[in-house]
């Protein structure tokens, strides 16, 4: 005959969940990936996990939720007591009327994603140590419901009730906390989103598209970002973004229209199409001479029609002087170099979106030269390009060196590949003088080459005069006074 039956022991613990925010292994994967990639998120977690057990669970959380599409949180019954706070911070996070803004810049995108999650850093660190008396009685909550069910059955009904004690106790503490976690949490989301926000706008401002960032590894990325927000290039982006602006607009002037229509401005001696910039020479005594031999050569600006543009064809080679007083700051605080800079930089852009090679030259005294070439057919590599914007070689200045310079390249690109219609495009506050062979050997290379040079005169220097060197070198030379004005040069993206 069978002997009695066992006594049913307690039942099974359910499967409580560590993680606040639903994942699916995609999601696991991307955030390991990150993690291992991101230095800077080892270190937090590294930091957070020696005072606090629960606190690589929720960097995670918090990634996660910035990354996905649409997270969704898990239901509190779902959660392991000792991850209780974590929830509350998640979802205190996720209600917070920053997270909206934040996650519209961080869906989708890892690295975003853990600038969040480092921007809200010190806020989290606040929030582990101001919840540790929740998390600590959470986790002995936790250990009593384990050996409720371990125990024996004659001691059953005491280790429930003390795993009752401990879970309400946990609860009461975390209600005392929710207050100071919905308000450190409205405060982390909005700074994170603003820090956020903030490098996607600089990235936009030096020209790096969606598409190239998601492509650029993570470690290259940081390295950029730390470069632009903390050189002082950071003082340029808004100026730069609002060139690259600029010329976009202009460029949109160059669609394909009806015949006849007005698209443009080019060079030539139609005096009814001569556009006012020209015209208000006129009303200057000084500056009639410059107008008519301008005219005789059939070099004036003109606005150009379907059928009728000129426009070049072979490299596009900013000439920017860094020396010594392009320092020299105007309103708003700008300086001369970054004016100059920044106009170089929207004609990269011109000069990528028309299949043209560009060429920037860095000048400063004869001894003091620096090219940084840009072929169509090649990326620009955005390193490059910041090397460009951020070398300044000081000292005096030198026409020949550079002008030479911007020849040789032309020539070598005619030799090559026969193409002629180059433009320079020369940006400088000083005057010197050049000789007169060198002069000649220029004035022959541009018949032979067929270029065009545009003068900015940035500051009104005595080298903007009609009859100044820079006036004879340049076919159209134009004044910049006032450097937070980026449209002085916008005749120049619809010519070039």
């Amino acid at each position: 005959m069978a002997g009695p039956a066992p006594a049913a022991g307690p039942p099974p613990v359910p499967e409580r969940h560590t993680a606040a925010v639903v994942v699916d292994r995609f999601d696991r994967l991307t955030w390991r990936d990150t993690y291992e990639q991101s230095a800077a998120l080892r270190e937090l977690t590294d930091e957070l996990s020696a005072r606090h057990d629960c606190a690589a669970d929720l960097l995670a959380d918090v990634f996660l939720a910035a990354y996905q599409a649409r997270p969704r949180l898990r239901e509190r019954t779902d959660m392991a007591l000792s991850r209780m706070a974590n929830h509350q911070v998640i979802a205190s996070l996720m209600e917070s009327p920053a997270f909206a803004e934040l996650h519209r810049e961080t869906v989708g995108d890892p690295y975003a994603a853990a600038m969040a999650v480092l921007a809200q850093a010190t806020a989290l660190r606040r929030l582990l140590d101001d919840t540790r008396d929740a998390q600590e009685r959470a986790e002995r909550a936790e250990n009593a419901v384990r050996q409720e069910a371990d125990g024996a059955p004659d001691t059953e009904r005491t280790a429930q009730q003390a795993a009752q004690d401990a879970a309400q106790d946990a609860a009461h503490a975390l209600g005392a906390a929710a207050p100071g976690i919905r308000a450190a949490t409205r405060v982390a989301g909005a700074r994170a989103a603003e820090a956020v926000r903030e490098e996607a706008d600089l990235m936009r401002a030096w020209g790096v598209g969606a598409g190239e960032l998601e492509r650029m590894p993570f470690d290259r990325r940081a390295r950029l970002a730390e470069r632009l927000r903390t050189s002082r290039l950071a003082a340029w982006a808004e100026l730069i973004g609002r060139f690259r602006q600029m010329a976009d607009g202009e460029r949109a002037r160059k669609v394909e229209h009806t015949s006849g229509e007005l698209i443009g401005v080019t060079l030539g001696d139609d005096l009814s199409r001569v556009v006012p910039s020209e015209l208000a020479n006129l009303g200057l005594p000084a500056a009639r001479a410059v107008f008519a031999a301008r005219y005789a050569a059939g070099q004036l600006m003109l606005y150009d029609s379907e059928g009728e543009r000129a426009t070049g064809r072979g490299a596009v080679i900013a000439c920017v002087d860094t020396s010594h007083s392009m320092y020299a700051e105007g309103p708003g605080g700008v300086t001369r170099e970054a004016w100059a800079k920044a106009c170089a930089l929207a004609l990269l852009d011109q000069a990528r979106h028309g299949g043209r090679d560009f060429v920037g030259i860095l000048f400063a005294a004869a001894d003091k030269l620096q090219v940084f070439r840009f072929p169509a057919a090649e990326a620009a590599d955005i390193d490059r390009v910041v090397d460009f914007a951020e070398t300044f070689l000081g000292g005096g200045t030198s026409y020949q060196r550079p002008l030479s310079a911007a020849l040789e390249l032309l020539a070598e690109e005619f030799d090559d590949a026969a193409r002629t219609r180059g433009d320079i495009v020369m940006l400088t506050d000083d005057e010197c003088d050049v000789t007169e062979e060198w002069m000649r050997g220029w004035n022959d290379a541009k018949h032979r080459l067929g270029f065009r040079v545009f003068g900015l005169a940035v500051g009104a220097p005595p080298a903007a005069e009609a009859g100044s060197v820079l006036d004879a070198l340049c076919d159209n030379l134009r004044v910049v006074e006032d450097f937070t004005d980026v449209h002085a040069a916008a005749d120049l993206f619809r010519v070039i």
